[in-house]
């Protein structure tokens, strides 16, 4: 079988097949359009059963995935650290888009358990919603907190709750305060609260979906104790598909909760991993703290370790891995539920090249 290594980039696709022993077979060039996708369709369909590997880098190659899925190939991942490994391991000195391509599909020949490119679901969805939300919080803080000191300088006396200026009642406040002041101080102080007025309904909005989103498509995440919705959807995302994961303590690897071997000879020892993804790694902090707060099960294994002789530092580590290991399960369960209610129609290479050439409406 022929398998075929893609470099990305912006204004450009590099691919090179290469045999069962890592010879190379052909290569091609293309532009990183809709003409380039139907070229690189019509090139792999030359070699018949062909085993397609690209460069993991997403925001590149998410459209040329797409059309590749839609025409049958399946796309395996190859991450970059692996790729330079391989490059530099080559007896071909230097680095250019072929010898990239080349390094690609001999990782994807080598590797026999790489991640699959999939068509984007609504883990996508929750990502780039959840990502938005965050971009408008930190913009929607830091006006807070110039309009706090102009409203100092204006009216002393009023006292504005901690975390107040996101509720109605205090924007109604603020805005009856200044109001009649003259100067520009108490213009820019109006336009800052008609600012943080309007970013607070767009997070609303957004906060609105990504609810829609979980509670249909990832039930049983959402019935972790401890677990809210905007928890749920920022590990939804950044999980990007658990099944990429082969275990739970993958999954750990990959959020921080799996602890790091420190240790030589007899003395064992770990230590707390300050790696993985912290996105993650915050939501499952937040539900530990909830379960260790509110009580139940999550309290009584924060208890026991406790009086087992751990600081509460380290039984909250202990309780965050746990729940780690319970979001694995429920995300397999609920993506094995969305995969028996999905039913995709076979497509051909030629009305994957009627779908491409299609503009969208």
């Amino acid at each position: 079988m022929i398998t075929a290594g893609i470099d990305a980039h912006k204004d450009s696709y590099t691919l090179v097949a290469i045999d069962e022993v890592g010879k190379r077979v052909a290569a091609l060039t293309v532009p990183a359009r809709k003409a380039g996708h139907i070229r690189v369709l019509e090139w792999l369909d030359e070699f018949g059963m062909v085993k397609v590997a690209v460069e993991d880098c997403r925001h590149l190659t998410r459209a040329l995935e797409a059309s590749l899925l839609l025409a049958g190939h399946q796309v395996l991942r190859v991450h970059t650290r692996l790729m330079a490994g391989m490059r530099r391991s080559s007896r071909e000195p230097g680095k250019s888009d072929p010898i990239d391509a080349e390094a690609v599909a001999r990782v994807a020949l080598r590797e026999d358990d790489l991640s699959t490119a999939h068509l984007a679901g609504p883990e996508r969805d929750l990502k780039l919603f959840s990502d938005h939300r965050k971009r408008l919080v930190e913009h929607r803080t830091g006006l807070q907190a110039k309009l706090r000191w102009f409203l100092h300088e204006l009216v002393p006396d009023l006292e504005v709750p901690s975390r107040g200026i996101r509720r109605t009642t205090v924007f109604d406040q603020i805005a009856n305060a200044i109001a009649g002041i003259d100067g520009a101080v108490a213009e820019i102080a109006r336009d800052l609260l008609a600012d943080i007025i309007t970013l607070t309904q767009r997070i609303t909005a957004i906060e609105r979906q990504l609810t829609a989103i979980v509670r249909a498509e990832y039930p049983t995440i959402l019935a972790v104790p401890g677990m809210g919705v905007l928890g749920a959807a920022a590990i939804v995302g950044e999980t990007a598909g658990v099944s990429r994961f082969k275990s739970r303590d993958a999954f750990a690897r990959f959020n921080g909760t799996a602890p790091i071997p420190v240790w030589s000879g007899n003395n064992v020892k770990v230590r707390l991993s300050r790696g993985g993804n912290r996105r993650i790694n915050t939501s499952l902090h937040m539900a530990a703290v909830t379960q260790q707060r509110l009580g139940g099960e999550g309290a009584v294994y924060f208890a026991k370790q406790v009086s087992a002789g751990k600081t509460r530092a380290e039984a909250l580590r202990l309780l965050r891995r746990r729940i780690s290991d319970r979001v694995f399960t429920a995300l397999r369960q609920d993506e094995a539920a969305r995969a028996t209610t999905e039913h995709r129609t076979p497509i051909t290479l030629n009305t994957t090249l009627k779908s491409i050439l299609t503009p969208a409406a």
